[in-house]
């Protein structure tokens, strides 16, 4: 029984679904998945188009807004909106160190997670539209992996889609993740210049905390080793609008003067663990890198075999020298298996599905170059954590596809600039631009 509850301006309504856990097999194990409904208030009885918004990740449940926040607003003017958590995460049968052991050993959790990407996601939202729609094709809202599932969903079931609009995520159609590693760490070397050309003293602010965790044995006060590598992942957030700004504040207030030698303060910790810590949605860390996966070839932790081509990310080199400490981008590591307590009661699984050679294809370049969907996609100049040119060779091989591509935002362009950037896009998929 749905149930369903307000908030200011708009009504809410919770969703659970049962669906096949292989869609292959429809008669065989089900999974539960849980979608929340947001309608306005004053529209809550009308018979309103949908729209399913697929979140980025992988491995993250859909955004729990308050009322109409952020792009939501603006989708609420037109649209019944199903913001789903995708199946793992959130309440959607979530697949963590807690639960992931109830399937067996190792390999049998590894085999259940291959059925977690975006194939899978696609055929979740076909089993949940025609309930929801009556079987009318919806609007597809997707940011960053979202919108690879997008893509996924034009190669696999268009018919279940009226529009298309993406946000910094049109996926290379073709590349293995070793080329998506290549091309993420010169573009994350920018990323790490700009912020020291803001923040120049953040040059010897990072060097003295690399070199404090290169000397001694740090553990956060959640148990997670804090190695320079893993300080250097801290970088993540300059792919974010206000990216730079947090990591600067981060590293102003890193040590404090205790007797007798100084130590990494307390908050500085806190905040550290807090954003390194992958206890909240363990399945971005298992599955990162299988999202790539396409072929025979093994991804084979292309993220840290890549890493060893570009040098100048070795922190330790870089202090032996005058040179800066380069923070990393959107990468996972073996390391991080033995670092994050909540990671690492899965080493063995996360080893597992980086060996596999059996991952089917995500994209059907014949049905994506034939399309008849109207698809819209915001492309971010230099976004860190989807390759520009990658993406743009994409949106050429989709027909009817059309860009914008803007240096305005950054890759969380969708919330800082909501509602703006969703109604461009809908303008734009609708040739009104």
């Amino acid at each position: 029984m749905s149930l369903s509850y307000r908030q200011p301006g708009v009504v809410l309504t919770d969703h659970h679904f049962t669906v096949p856990l292989d869609h292959a097999d429809p008669g065989g194990e089900t999974i539960e998945l849980y979608a929340r409904e947001a309608v306005a208030s004053d529209k809550a009885g009308q018979d309103l188009p949908w729209l399913v918004y697929l979140q980025g990740g992988p491995g993250f449940g859909a955004n729990r807004f308050v009322g109409r926040q952020a792009w939501l607003d603006r989708a609420l003017k037109e649209y019944r909106v199903l913001l789903l958590d995708q199946r793992g995460t959130g309440r959607s049968t979530p697949a963590t160190r807690q639960t992931l052991p109830q399937r067996g050993g190792a390999a049998a959790q590894a085999d259940y997670l291959t059925r977690f990407r975006a194939d899978s996601i696609v055929r979740d939202c076909e089993a949940v539209r025609p309930r929801l729609t009556g079987g009318a094709p919806w609007t597809v809202l997707g940011q960053s992996f979202g919108g690879f599932c997008t893509v996924t969903y034009l190669s696999l079931a268009p018919e279940g889609v009226r529009t298309a609009v993406i946000t910094g995520g049109l996926p290379s159609l073709d590349a293995h993740a070793d080329d998506v590693y290549r091309a993420a760490y010169p573009r994350t070397e920018r990323k790490v210049a700009a912020h020291y050309d803001r923040y120049p003293q953040d040059v010897e602010r990072a060097r003295r905390i690399a070199d404090h965790l290169l000397t001694h044995d740090v553990v956060l006060p959640n148990g997670y080793r804090f190695t320079v590598e893993a300080f250097q992942s801290l970088g993540l957030m300059l792919g974010t609008g206000d990216g730079s700004h947090r990591l600067h504040h981060l590293l102003e207030d890193a040590f404090v003067r205790a007797p007798g030698r100084p130590e990494l303060s307390d908050a500085f910790q806190e905040q550290a663990q807090s954003l390194l810590s992958y206890a909240a949605n363990p399945l971005y860390a298992l599955v990162h890198e299988s999202v790539y996966g396409q072929d025979a070839r093994p991804t084979a932790w292309a993220a840290e075999r890549v890493r060893g081509e570009f040098p100048q990310f070795d922190a330790a080199k870089a202090l032996t020298g005058d040179g800066p400490v380069l923070f990393t981008g959107e990468t996972v590591h073996p390391w991080m298996f033995d670092a994050d307590p909540a990671l690492r009661p899965l080493r063995e699984t996360a080893e597992l599905l980086a060996a596999r050679t059996d991952w089917r294809p995500l994209y059907d370049a014949g049905r994506l170059a034939a399309n008849d969907v109207p698809v819209a996609a915001a492309v971010y100049h230099d976004d860190m954590y989807v390759d520009t040119a990658h993406s743009l060779r994409t949106a050429r091989a989709v027909r009817g596809l059309r860009t914008w591509v803007t240096d305005e935002f950054e890759h969380d362009g969708l919330r800082a600039g909501a509602p703006r950037v969703l109604d461009r896009l809908l303008a734009l998929a609708r040739d009104e631009v």
